[in-house]
């Protein structure tokens, strides 16, 4: 590739490294996909990484142009994976009109990823209420300050919305506002991904047939 800038013809990138931590077999493994991540986290968790909760979730909008961002696991269960947002944000726009999204959970340090497919419902409303309830109330009235990802023309019309909500609501916690809730991703495909040695990592697929996780292996 021809680079025709400064700052890419300086730009050198040698971070090559060999995965050797573990291994991962079909026989490793569990019946179902959601109990296997359930291992995995417990691992994450248990190895204290800074942020096992962050997971890239990608959307794809009704032009089929996809967009990604970082947000943060709040549930897991056998119903699927869960997060919050404004139903207004961009993912909640692209949401509405293509209810699939991809997540990706990625561990460097215990050289882990998990990928996951699937179609996205909104959580029912009592759910809703009642993480929104157990965010503090910073948190809370910050959902109601933020048209999130509306264009805004500076940081003060964020701190002046936050003022007022302060001065509105006193020590009372509001109600939470009908265009921020919960979101599930109900998988039909999960892949784990094992780091190895000379680049032949490990991937075991689950892929939802007539109801029933099928598991095999893909190529590194």
């Amino acid at each position: 590739m021809r680079c025709i800038t400064k700052v890419c013809m300086n730009m050198k990138i040698n971070n090559r490294k060999d995965y050797a931590q573990a291994g991962l077999h079909e026989t490793d493994v569990v019946a179902n996909p959601i109990s296997q991540f359930e291992r995995w986290f417990a691992d994450a968790t248990a190895a204290q990484l800074p942020e096992p909760y962050a997971m890239t979730l990608a959307t794809v909008d009704a032009n089929g142009r996809p967009s990604a961002r970082i947000v943060l696991l709040r549930g897991v269960d056998p119903r699927g994976f869960v997060f919050f947002t404004n139903y207004t944000s961009r993912k909640g726009q692209a949401l509405a009109v293509n209810p699939y999204a991809a997540l990706i959970f990625y561990w460097p340090e215990l050289e882990r990823q998990v990928r996951i497919e699937g179609r996205v419902s909104k959580i029912d409303e009592p759910e809703s209420d009642a993480y929104f309830h157990s965010r503090p109330q910073a948190s809370q009235l910050g959902a109601w300050a933020s048209p999130q990802s509306q264009p805004i023309a500076d940081r003060a019309v964020l701190t002046h919305r936050l003022a007022v909500l302060t001065t509105q609501y006193g020590n009372e916690l509001p109600p939470r506002p009908e265009f921020w809730g919960g979101y599930r991703v109900e998988p039909d495909v999960m892949e784990f991904w094992q780091g190895r040695p000379s680049r032949l990592h490990d991937r075991i697929l689950y892929t939802m047939v007539d109801g029933v996780w099928q598991i095999g292996r893909l190529a590194p």
